[in-house]
């Protein structure tokens, strides 16, 4: 356990000075962007000994690892982040432990979202993903939904109970006009979120940027970056 400790905190320690630095070149404070570990894969020890080195934001993108893993940390002091693409058979469980869902990508989901929220008494934050390989329209490869249908869906999550309208997410696009260009995906992000904000001033959060992109999210004006490989290693082959 030591040697694990040992090596989430070098990890960690690294991570730090990237983001650091990258504020720094920007001309932002460090404080303006929050660190979310992506803890798919790993058990709950990890999650224990993260939160000993002073994470408090952890992302999961499966309900069936995510539930057991933030039951097993309840007593922790962490705020938990769903990532992935969730299916409305999944709400229920999910809304019973996270804080934050990033995925919000169709109506049919808010109402869900909605439901679970109100039945469970607690207000989950709402991201909506933003896929920038959908065009104006459509959804994107790994979900999300394209420009042209955010002020719809955004109006739909700040109207519904139980729920929080925060921000925006997306994940650097492999096709498209962005794919391999991050940093214009990332600021195009941004735009959206200036957009956004017009009607919905408090939305404020903008979670992009990973393990090999989180420079070029922070240069465009990320608020959130989402962090796996980098600090907890290589993930293990699932299967």
């Amino acid at each position: 356990m030591t040697d694990r400790k040992d090596e989430l905190a070098a990890n960690l320690a690294k991570v730090e000075r990237r983001i650091a630095d990258a504020c720094a070149a920007a001309g932002r404070g460090r404080e303006e962007v929050t660190l979310i570990v992506v803890t798919k894969t790993y058990p709950a020890s990890d999650v224990r000994i993260l939160a000993e080195l002073g994470v408090r934001h952890v992302a999961e993108n499966r309900d069936q690892d995510a539930a057991p893993k933030a039951a097993a940390c309840a007593d922790l002091p962490l705020t938990w982040h769903f990532v992935g693409q969730l299916q409305t058979n999944k709400v229920r469980s999910v809304a019973g432990y996270a804080d934050f869902v990033q995925s919000v990508d169709r109506s049919k989901l808010v109402t869900a979202l909605s439901k679970e929220a109100v039945r469970a008494g607690r207000e989950l934050g709402c991201l909506l993903q933003v896929a920038l390989d959908a065009g104006v329209s459509g959804r994107g490869e790994r979900g999300g939904i394209g420009s042209g249908g955010i002020g719809e869906l955004a109006d739909l999550v700040a109207g519904a109970p139980g729920l929080r309208l925060d921000g925006l997410m997306t994940v650097a696009p492999l096709t498209g006009e962005f794919a391999g260009r991050e940093r214009a995906a990332f600021e195009r992000l941004m735009d959206l979120s200036t957009d956004l904000r017009r009607s919905h001033p408090a939305a404020t959060m903008v979670s992009a940027g990973m393990s090999t992109d989180l420079e070029q999210a922070v240069t465009a004006g990320a608020t959130h970056v989402r962090v796996g490989s980098a600090v907890l290693g290589v993930r293990p082959r699932l299967g």
